[in-house]
């Protein structure tokens, strides 16, 4: 017996008769008289007397009914637990990602997702590329948001947006008037720098280059968050990413874009042979619809 014939037994059972069983099915009278009659043939059962528009199960319909029952019942089993999988009971994903992405993107995308699969179990951490690498490849971790590329055999990247940079200045510095700021503006300002191997620090070197200029700048940072509290105390301007900029944003501080700035994408960086979830497939359009706007 298929499950449709399963269910047509069922509902016949269940009804007494093939009117009534038709009618708790939504089908016709004839095709329930057919599947009956296909379903003995099939068996080689009488499972019906029939007399006076009533179906009288025989004993052997009613040994059958008990197995179909349990049957009925694991099928019913499956049907939940998909819709439990739907709203994500039981399923888990942890996510990584760069301390930028994880300011403000990815918290908002992850509120997102557990407003939409309110059973899941969700996991964050911010951590630096090649420590994300190391998470990936062993399968500690599902899926990673990252600013920088990432370059491994077992991972594949996509790419969900794109990010450039901007420069963080107190509330009330003269860059709150102007649409977009140079970084050869920049190298007029007490500037809180950053090291050689970042990518503010490659840039400003090579703007300090081409303008025959040496960055007034007695503070050094490896991080945006840090520069950005260290503008917020007053000790400078800083060039940070735009995720980490609009981040910041408050009362005391501003950011504008770097002109002509070259933009980096934002990855979702996860194991080859680990297919996404459909929790991994939500966050990355929530991402990505995120760094659209």
């Amino acid at each position: 017996m298929n499950l449709r014939q399963i269910e047509v037994f069922r509902a016949v059972m269940l009804a007494g008769s093939i009117t009534d069983a038709a009618r708790l099915l939504h089908v016709s009278q004839p095709g329930i008289s057919r599947m009956l009659s296909h379903i003995e043939l099939q068996l080689g059962l009488t499972l019906f007397e029939r007399g006076r528009g009533r179906l009288r199960p025989t004993p052997e319909a009613q040994a059958l009914y008990e197995e179909v029952e349990s049957v009925y019942r694991g099928v019913r089993g499956i049907e939940t637990r998909a819709q439990a999988l739907r709203d994500g009971a039981g399923l888990r994903l942890r996510v990584l990602c760069s301390p930028s992405a994880g300011l403000e993107r990815v918290p908002r995308a992850l509120h997102a997702l557990s407003q939409r699969f309110p059973s899941a179990q969700l996991y964050m951490e911010t951590l630096r590329a090649r420590e994300m690498v190391g998470q990936l490849v062993h399968h500690e971790a599902d899926i990673a948001i990252c600013t920088v590329p990432v370059t491994h055999p077992l991972l594949s990247a996509q790419t969900l947006g794109h990010w450039k940079m901007g420069c963080v200045f107190p509330a009330d510095h003269a860059f709150a008037q102007r649409r977009t700021v140079r970084l050869a503006d920049l190298l007029r300002e007490p500037l809180i720098a950053f090291s050689e191997d970042t990518p503010q620090g490659q840039l400003m070197r090579k703007a300090a280059e081409k303008a025959g200029r040496v960055p007034t700048s007695r503070i050094e940072v490896r991080s945006g968050q840090a520069a950005c509290a260290l503008v917020a105390s007053g000790a400078g301007v800083a060039l940070v990413d735009d995720l980490t900029a609009r981040a910041w944003q408050n009362g005391r501080l501003a950011w504008r874009p770097i002109a002509a700035a070259p933009t980096q994408p934002v990855l979702a960086v996860r194991h080859r042979a680990m297919p996404p979830s459909s929790l991994a497939d939500a966050l990355l359009g929530l991402m990505t619809e995120a760094l659209r706007d």
